[in-house]
C-alpha cells in the first residue's frame, strides 16, 4: 500500500519484505508489550483478528488508538484491504496501483482456470498434529478459483486438527502440504498406497507463507496451487 516507511512497530511474524525484519518488535501474535506499544505513539494499529487476539485488540481500543482490522475472507478482499490501508496511510496512489495489479492477476487466473474439472484436495498445514484449513479460511476461496475442492470445507473450526483416518476416508485426489522447517510434509502419506493422491503421485509441497497469510503474496501462492492441481488433472488414469 506504499506505507512501509511509516511502520514503527511489528510483531515477530512480520518478516516480509526483507525490510520488515528491521522494524522494532513489540511482541507476538499471542501477546503484545503494551508499554512498548504506547511508547511508540502510533496513530493507527493494523490488526489481524484471530482467536487469541480479541483481548489485546480490546486493550488497544481502550487506549483510544484507532484500529483497522485487516482480515480478508476472499481473494478479492486482499486488493480491497490494500486500498483501505492506502486511504488510512495517505498513500492512495501507490495503493491503487497495487490493488489494480492484484485484481488483474486474479482476473487472469480466473480466466485461465475457469470450468476446470474439480480436484478433491487435502490441504495440510502441519503434520504433528495434523492441521488443515476449513471453508472459513481464505485458502478455500483460493482453492475454488483453481477448481479444487477442500475435503474439509464444511468443518466449523477455521484451522482444525483432523485424523489420518478421516483423510483416508475422504480419499483426496491431491494432497498439498506447506514447506516449513522441522516438518515432515507429504512424506506422511507415502505409506498409504490406497490413497488416490498417492497412487497418482499427487503429493505436492508449496510455500505456506504464500497461502496461509491473507496478504498480496497470496495471489502468487494461488497461481502455484492452480499449477499443481492442473498437474493432478493431467495424471488422471486414461
Amino acid at each position: 500500500a506504499g506505507g512501509g516507511s511509516q511502520i514503527v512497530g511489528a510483531v515477530n511474524y512480520s518478516d516480509y519484505p526483507e525490510a520488515a525484519k528491521q522494524i522494532p518488535r513489540i511482541g507476538s501474535n499471542r501477546e503484545i508489550d503494551m508499554e512498548l506499544l504506547i511508547s511508540l505513539k502510533p496513530d493507527l494499529i493494523v490488526a489481524w483478528r484471530h482467536n487469541s487476539s480479541e483481548r489485546q485488540i480490546e486493550m488497544v481500543r481502550r487506549l483510544g488508538i484507532p484500529v483497522f482490522q485487516s482480515d480478508p475472507q476472499t481473494l478479492d478482499g486482499i486488493p480491497d484491504a490494500v486500498l483501505r490501508l492506502g486511504q488510512l496511510l495517505g498513500t492512495d496512489a501507490a495503493a491503487k496501483a497495487t490493488a489494480t495489479q492484484l485484481r488483474e492477476q486474479l482476473a487472469g487466473l480466473r480466466t485461465k482456470y475457469a470450468n476446470r474439472s474439480p480436484v478433491r484436495t487435502f490441504y495440510q498445514v502441519w503434520d504433528r498434529p495434523l492441521y488443515t484449513l476449513s471453508g472459513k479460511h481464505i485458502l478455500t476461496d483460493a482453492m475454488k478459483l483453481c477448481g479444487g475442492e477442500n475435503i474439509f470445507d464444511k468443518l466449523t473450526v477455521t484451522a482444525p486438527i483432523v485424523s489420518i483416518e478421516s483423510v483416508l476416508q475422504a480419499n483426496p485426489e491431491a494432497i498439498i502440504a506447506t514447506a516449513e522447517k522441522n516438518y515432515g510434509g507429504v512424506e506422511l502419506w507415502k505409506p498409504y498406497g490406497t490413497l488416490a493422491a498417492v497412487r497418482s503421485n499427487n503429493l505436492f509441497t508449496l510455500d505456506g507463507h504464500l497461502l496461509n497469510r491473507a496478504g498480496p503474496r497470496m495471489v502468487q501462492g494461488t497461481a502455484a496451487m492452480c499449477e499443481v492441481l492442473e498437474q493432478a488433472r493431467q495424471r488422471r488414469p486414461k
